[in-house]
């Protein structure tokens, strides 16, 4: 399973590709896409959909994970960052992969195993997981560390089918005969 994650930023947007098989996780590509600071917000935008595109049809990943968005202090801020992952939903989209959202707490708990880590507790065990000698940068580790956090729950999700079944659902009359609430 290839999977594309995706730290999306106003000014940088890290990117992570990686592959799980069974349960060996491999590195394919990592990096950022940024236009540059001063940039109009559309050149950045233009930048972030474009690059997004080239990956996808580079390295052919099966599924993407975003960074959720979560509650920015600065609501202009806010705002743009919000831009910025509505674009790059819309790179995924055309592309026809599942998008997969994760909040930041959730990614580090599932990283780390602690909601509250910071970005280098997570770049860290990012780089222990694939075996990196190299960190490619901050915003790539978040990226990797969104992708990881799907592979893994993917990987838990494939696992559990199996022994899962859906909800037996009674009818009106047997429910009744039962003393139970039909749904």
């Amino acid at each position: 399973m290839r999977v594309l994650g995706v730290d999306p930023g106003s000014v940088r947007t890290g990117y992570g590709v990686i592959e799980r098989d069974g349960t060996r996780l491999r590195l394919i590509t990592a990096g950022t896409l940024t236009a540059g600071e001063k940039a109009p917000l559309e050149e950045r935008l233009l930048t972030i959909h474009t690059g997004l595109r080239a990956l996808i049809d580079e390295y052919a990943p099966g599924a993407a994970a975003v960074e959720d968005i979560f509650m920015a202090k600065f609501p202009n801020a806010a705002l743009k960052l919000g831009h910025a992952r509505g674009v790059a939903l819309l790179a995924i989209a055309q592309a026809g992969l599942s998008v997969h959202p994760y909040p930041p707490a959730v990614v580090k708990r599932s990283i780390v195993g602690k909601g509250a880590a910071d970005k280098q507790q997570v770049a860290r065990i990012v780089g222990v997981m694939l075996g990196l000698t190299e960190l490619p940068g901050i915003d790539a580790t978040d990226a990797l560390a969104i992708a990881l956090t799907h592979a893994q729950a993917a990987r838990m999700h494939a696992a559990l089918a199996p022994v899962t079944k859906p909800a037996v659902r009674l009818p009106r009359a047997a429910a009744a005969r039962r003393g139970l609430k039909a749904r």
